[in-house]
């Protein structure tokens, strides 16, 4: 069925799926890229995308023939470029709400590991900074710290944070379930509600869940209070009873 009809161009339901599609999977790289260095990248293959368009338009052979053997060497340049960035757009496909039942032993495994990290290292007095990461890429933060890419663990986790080693002075950052980077340095919270009351730690959680959709888990070394910081607001003194059940629902909410 035809939508509307201008001379040569049709345009059908088809076209339009088609069309929301494009602009969906568009919106998306975006959003993954938003606060990297990918970003002026990008902007860049749009300016290359409008000249070709320019080029085929008003037949410049010079310049169409310039851009075609680009193009043939243009994909594996461009996976090699964002090799970063489409393994992680998988991993967000695979934490999409349509495949989230098939990964849910995964997912309660992250979380049943860092219930026990955080759970340690209160028990211990040892401070800790956990970012889990969710919809919003966090590779700026990532960048300033030590990737590691190891499997998540509590006895891992605990190692880090423990006082005096090389990696425990920072954040470390959790995506599905690995533990990509450690002594990564957060943005600290401008929110004048939070600036006599708390510490670095705390500041750096409620700061980075104000520029992401990230869950933080705070461990605080001089009371062994374990708290959470989640769309900018800081949740003091859980409970270590109900912590699962607290992250478990902050996972799930959108």
């Amino acid at each position: 069925m035809t939508l509307f009809h201008i001379g040569f161009l049709k345009f059908g339901w088809l076209d339009l799926i088609d069309v929301v599609i494009v602009a969906f999977l568009f919106y998306r790289l975006l959003l993954l890229m938003k606060g990297t260095r990918s970003v002026q990248i990008v902007v860049g293959l749009f300016l290359l995308f409008f000249i070709s368009f320019l080029a085929f338009w008003f037949q410049l052979e010079g310049l169409k023939w310039l851009i075609t053997n680009i193009a043939t060497v243009g994909i594996l340049v461009l996976v090699v470029v964002f090799q970063p960035e489409l393994r992680s757009a998988l991993a967000q496909i695979g934490h999409n709400k349509l495949f989230r039942l098939f990964f849910r032993y995964e997912k309660e495994k992250t979380i049943d590991e860092l219930v026990k990290t955080a759970i340690r290292l209160s028990q211990l007095r040892y401070g800790g900074l956990m970012v889990i990461g969710r919809e919003i890429g966090l590779k700026n933060f990532i960048e300033t710290g030590k990737p590691i890419n190891a499997e998540i663990s509590s006895d891992l986790l605990v190692t880090i944070f423990t006082p005096y080693t090389p990696l425990h002075d920072g954040a470390a950052i959790i995506q599905g379930d690995f533990v990509v980077a450690v002594a990564c340095t957060l943005p600290l919270t401008q929110n004048p509600l939070y600036s006599q009351l708390f510490g670095m730690r705390h500041k750096a959680a409620i700061g980075v869940t104000e520029e992401s959709d990230a869950i933080v888990i705070v461990v605080s070394e001089e009371t062994g209070e374990i708290s959470i910081a989640f769309k900018g607001v800081l949740y003091k003194d859980i409970d270590k009873t109900n912590l699962k059940e607290t992250l478990t629902k902050m996972a799930k909410s959108g």
